[in-house]
């Protein structure tokens, strides 16, 4: 993670899993050369991942939204074509380079990981967070905004609770393979505390993040451990297990840590309060549950639910290829469900589906959602041939436990979506099956000359994607620091910043930044009275919000973003209704792209009433009414929607009408509105 790029966890880890893949390329290639001899290993998943493949590359070539298909969404990059490549060929990579005998010292290294990144976000849970302290020099948890306080969530390195859960839930049963391992039955003994506490650890962090997915996710892994180990040693075998004296002493500890911790869950962390023998009910459950309604804030599984009908008839609405790999947050509009504006996060933007499985739906069809189903099923029945063929105990322990491992991944996707994180597992736990997945009667081999010229081709492709990854980052790291300049009104420099990240890399994102940061340095330069250089100012910004839209015609936001544009450029000569004629027309596209969204056709009131005042047509007015009470249906407790009709209607000259909507404000929206209560006073 880092704080100078525009997202402080994601696309690191991505940069980091890119420049990892590069490096390996480069050394396989080396390899090649050297040893004269290309032998490709093939595995038993190579025609799942090819037919997955596929759909994804025909999902990107018919996207709506190529850039974003190729290089994931803005803020989320992990998804994309690109990165989805880069897992395929590190599996290969791994299939073909590693030597499988020290796949304990790969997960131990993952374990060591898991351990880290507990300790790194552990003291975030007592409001001493390192991250803040690293960003900041401030030794608490006030470099985060509330709704990510890892006191009351812990993410640590992960940037989301839930993705920590998920990361931690994966390692949970890696953790337990060790500890069934150990030969020993000493209590004290040295690997048992080591990787015992690891297990208790992890089942503890995952509390504190309060990620319901995860816990399920453990519950789930464990079931299938109980089945397949049955399965694979009988109940005898089994019997004997769950009478070690190691494992009842810390499924001990586990549960302890349940009644001490609690999940987060209300109803089950009632049924575990001690106070509950005391009195009937949990006050202090009860209470929370009151303030979530008196702070009107929509249960999350329920609006989960209402992005999934959206997923689903994205789907329906392109049913083969889909809007395009990681297109989500586009094309949700839509299809976003009216009910979408009843919620509390009715104006967040939702760039993934929060269901892995209905998220492959809507981007990349029915031939991408069967496609990836078909790659896990191959990959779960693999897993269950190796462990009932193998013949070694540790091993079959060892398939037994990445299998619940692969579960979770499977589970917490289902509740959420992958990340860079979990997609590197979700790749590569297939791959630690080792030789039992590789073919054994075919390989691909090239030797002598053309070897020699695989090694020097692939060497300087691999520079030049060394180099493509830098200029990527620094672009990025330019592109933020014109954000953060852009927020606190220095336009100039942020328009510096933007011209360097573009020169280094041609995203829309950057394009659409710098036309609003441009039309506001044009604001600026009209108090100067300079026409020359406002015009030209007027100019750039309306071609680089052009370009945008070219790059993303399908962005919601890039219309309104231009229509924003154009009113300030209209604000700058409000003699000439050319502007706001164009802002106009602006929100009407992006009406078109969203249908149910609330703010588009508030924003239409008001520029049809400034029209109205500019040219006294009746027409606008009436059209002015129209898109409020337009606004009002699509959302029925729009405060903003219902005093602008207040205010419409005052000026208009309907005093009464006024009157009555800012009474139902007051009495149905929000009693102690302030701002309310003084305007019907003034009426």
């Amino acid at each position: 993670m880092y704080k100078s790029t525009s997202e402080l966890f994601e696309f690191n880890k991505m940069i980091f899993i890119y420049l990892v893949a590069v490096f390996v390329f480069i050394a396989w290639t080396i390899k090649i050369a050297r040893e004269k001899n290309f032998e490709f290993k093939r595995t038993l998943l190579d025609i799942p991942i090819l037919i997955f493949l596929v759909s994804q590359i025909l999902s990107w070539v018919f996207s709506i939204d190529k850039y974003t298909s190729f290089f994931g969404f803005y803020g989320r990059f992990n998804g994309g074509l690109l990165s989805i490549i880069t897992y395929v060929f590190l599996y290969y990579a791994f299939v073909n380079l590693f030597d499988f005998k020290k796949i304990n010292k790969l997960l131990r290294a993952s374990l060591l990981s898991a351990f880290l990144v507990i300790l790194w976000g552990l003291p975030g849970k007592f409001g001493y967070d390192l991250s803040c302290w690293i960003f900041l020099g401030e030794l608490n948890n006030n470099c985060w905004v509330d709704q990510f306080n890892p006191s009351e969530r812990l993410f640590s390195t992960l940037g989301q609770p839930n993705w920590l859960g998920a990361f931690l839930a994966i390692n949970f049963f890696i953790a337990l393979y060790f500890f069934l391992k150990s030969k020993t039955t000493k209590l004290l003994n040295k690997r048992y505390l080591i990787y015992g506490g690891l297990l208790l650890l992890s089942f503890i962090v995952i509390l504190f993040t309060r990620s319901r997915s995860s816990l399920l996710a453990v519950l789930l892994g464990l079931l299938v451990f109980v089945f397949l180990y049955l399965k694979s040693f009988g109940t005898i075998e089994f019997k004997k297990l769950f009478l070690n004296k190691k494992l009842i002493f810390v499924a001990f500890l586990l549960v302890i840590s349940v009644f001490i911790f609690k999940t987060g869950i209300n109803r089950i962390d009632t049924l575990l309060s001690f106070e509950r023998l005391k009195q009937p009910g949990n006050v202090s459950v009860n209470k929370q549950v009151e303030s979530n309604k008196d702070i009107n804030i929509t249960e999350s599984f329920d609006i989960r639910k209402i992005v999934w009908k959206g997923a689903w008839q994205l789907g329906l609405r392109y049913p083969l290829f889909g809007s395009g790999v990681e297109t989500f947050a586009y094309s949700y509009y839509f299809v976003r469900p009216q009910e979408h504006n009843l919620t509390s996060e009715w104006d967040f933007i939702y760039n993934k589906a929060h269901n892995e499985y209905l998220n492959y739906l809507a981007t990349t069809g029915f031939v991408g959602i069967a496609s990836y189903l078909f790659l896990i099923f191959f990959v779960l029945f693999i897993f269950y041939k190796s462990i009932v063929s193998a013949t070694d105990k540790n091993k079959k322990i060892l398939y037994i436990c990445l299998s619940a491992s692969y579960i979770s991944i499977l589970t917490t996707n289902f509740f959420g979506f992958s990340t860079t994180t979990i997609n590197i597992f979700f790749y590569l736990i297939p791959a630690f099956l080792g030789y039992d997945i590789v073919r054994k009667e075919k390989e691909v081999v090239l030797k002598n000359a053309g070897s020699t010229y695989i090694g020097v081709i692939g060497s300087l492709v691999g520079l030049y994607l060394l180099f493509f990854i830098t200029s990527y980052y620094m672009a990025d790291l330019n592109y933020s620091q014109a954000e953060k300049l852009s927020k606190v009104g220095d336009y100039q420099a942020a328009v510096s910043y933007l011209e360097r990240a573009i020169k280094l890399h041609k995203s829309h994102v950057y394009f659409n930044s710098y036309a609003l940061n441009l039309a506001n340095l044009a604001v600026l330069a009209s108090y100067q009275k300079n026409d020359t250089n406002l015009k030209k100012l007027i100019n750039f910004s309306l071609e680089q919000s052009n370009k945008a839209i070219f790059g993303s015609s399908k962005n919601v936001n890039y219309w309104k973003n231009k229509s924003k544009i154009e009113y300030l450029l209209y604000q700058l000569n409000p003699a000439d209704t050319k502007y706001i004629h164009s802002a106009i027309d602006s929100l009407l596209e992006a009406q078109k792209l969203s249908p149910t969204d609330p703010k588009i056709p508030y924003s239409l009131s008001i520029f049809y009433s400034i029209l109205y005042d500019a040219i006294e047509d009746e027409k606008y007015k009436e059209l002015s009414l129209d898109m409020i009470n337009s606004a009002i249906e699509l959302k029925s407790d729009y405060r903003d929607g219902y005093f602008l009709k207040a205010q419409l209607l005052d000026k208009f000259g309907d005093v009464k009408g006024a009157k009555q909507i800012i009474e139902h404000i007051l009495n149905n929206v929000n009693p102690e509105d302030k701002e309310a209560h003084e305007y019907l006073q003034n009426l």
